[in-house]
């Protein structure tokens, strides 16, 4: 097939803009699918992006939240075919390493390139000026075409809107299983969550769909806790200092069971913040990233930790399966016990993406679409 031309958000260099440019995708080799992408979710781990990229290169074609309809597969792809709708998983999963043999596909060995977006054939999906160019976490979903490992697309049901699809691509597993998972929230627990942005909100469906007894949410932003209430939070309040008072209360005096930290930007303030409404025999799930490196040092009292048998967990795509929990999340919704549709606060064009992140930064949206379609 004849090479495909499309438009696409570039980052050329750490603390610029995205950048609209056309670029060429090339075809499928073996492993890989070529896929239009339909929409792509405005995650603020690609506004990270914007501030450093640890491991990786510019120029990068921007997203990794993203759904779409496979157009053409190369030699060997069986998972998907021409016309499947398919979920891009930022973190692909081979299925027959180390990790993934022991159920944690998140930390799958063919990751190992996601920073700079070489697919693991070793290929770089994108050209532009004759200068290769990685996607985002081996995805790229802010461009309309991109290239993929055939370990990067999970085949969803035809029926099954692209809009809301593209959520569980990252936000949604990612909080959920923030909870469920790495958090091992149970029933009757007291469940603390700092940040109620796109995968805060998602971890307070994960601690409800758990069984916790309480689930407070914190957040500065009084839309993002009345959101968080809708959604089954308990209690809602706009700092950590509230939240841990709450938690002993709430807990009749040992704290809270599982703190799950999904704020914007990971800091030591955050983590200590977060820290104080953690209990006895307690876990504490940092999702959160920081800008750069080095930003995000925490410093852990290890008195407290021993003491009261205190756990620090991180988290990576909540520690989910994406073969696994992107279809389950899905039939869950549509079954009516996953709230999706109203995750989505505004819908921008492609030419519209700097300003869906300054809303995200000004606090305005849960979750902002881009929307191939209109662009």
């Amino acid at each position: 097939m004849s090479a495909v031309r499309t438009r696409a958000a570039v980052l050329r260099r750490p603390g610029t803009e995205y950048e609209i440019v056309e670029l060429e995708v090339l075809d499928p080799g073996p492993g890989e699918v070529l896929v239009e992408i339909a929409y792509a979710g405005l995650c603020h781990s690609d506004e990270h992006l914007r501030h450093s990229n640890p491991g990786g290169r510019y120029p990068i074609v921007g997203g990794h939240e993203g759904s779409g309809v496979v157009l053409a597969v190369g030699p060997g792809v069986t998972a998907v075919a021409p016309g499947d709708h398919v979920v891009t998983s930022f973190l692909p999963a081979c299925g027959h390493c180390r990790f993934c043999a022991q159920g944690r596909s998140n930390l799958c060995d063919k990751g190992a390139t996601i920073a700079k977006g070489e697919l693991p054939t070793g290929t770089y999906p994108f050209r532009l000026d004759d200068e290769p160019l990685g996607g985002f976490c081996m995805v790229g979903a802010f461009a309309r075409h991109t290239l993929l490992s055939e370990f990067s697309c999970v085949r969803i049901d035809p029926w099954i809107p692209l809009d809301t699809a593209a959520l569980v691509a990252c936000s949604v597993p990612t909080g959920w299983g923030s909870a469920v998972y790495s958090g091992g929230v149970r029933p009757g627990d007291t469940v603390v969550v700092v940040g109620l942005g796109g995968v805060g909100v998602n971890a307070v469906q994960g601690a409800v769909h758990a069984g916790a007894l309480h689930v407070v949410g914190v957040d500065p932003v009084p839309m993002k806790r009345e959101f968080a209430g809708s959604l089954g939070a308990t209690r809602t309040v706009a700092s950590t200092d509230e939240a841990a008072g709450l938690a002993r209360e709430l807990s009749r005096g040992t704290g809270a069971d599982v703190v799950v930290v999904t704020v914007g930007k990971m800091s030591a303030e955050a983590y200590a913040g977060a820290a104080s409404s953690l209990g006895k025999g307690g876990t504490l799930v940092l999702t959160a990233l920081a800008d750069r490196p080095g930003e995000g040092t925490v410093s852990l009292n290890g008195q407290l930790a021993t003491v009261f048998e205190q756990r620090i967990q991180g988290s990576l795509f909540g520690s989910c399966n994406p073969f696994r929990d992107i279809p389950m999340l899905l039939r869950l919704h549509e079954e009516g016990r996953l709230e999706l549709d109203r995750l989505i606060t505004r819908r921008y064009t492609l030419d519209e993406i700097n300003q869906g992140y300054r809303d995200q930064a000004a606090g305005e949206t849960i979750r902002g679409l881009l929307d191939h379609s209109t662009s």
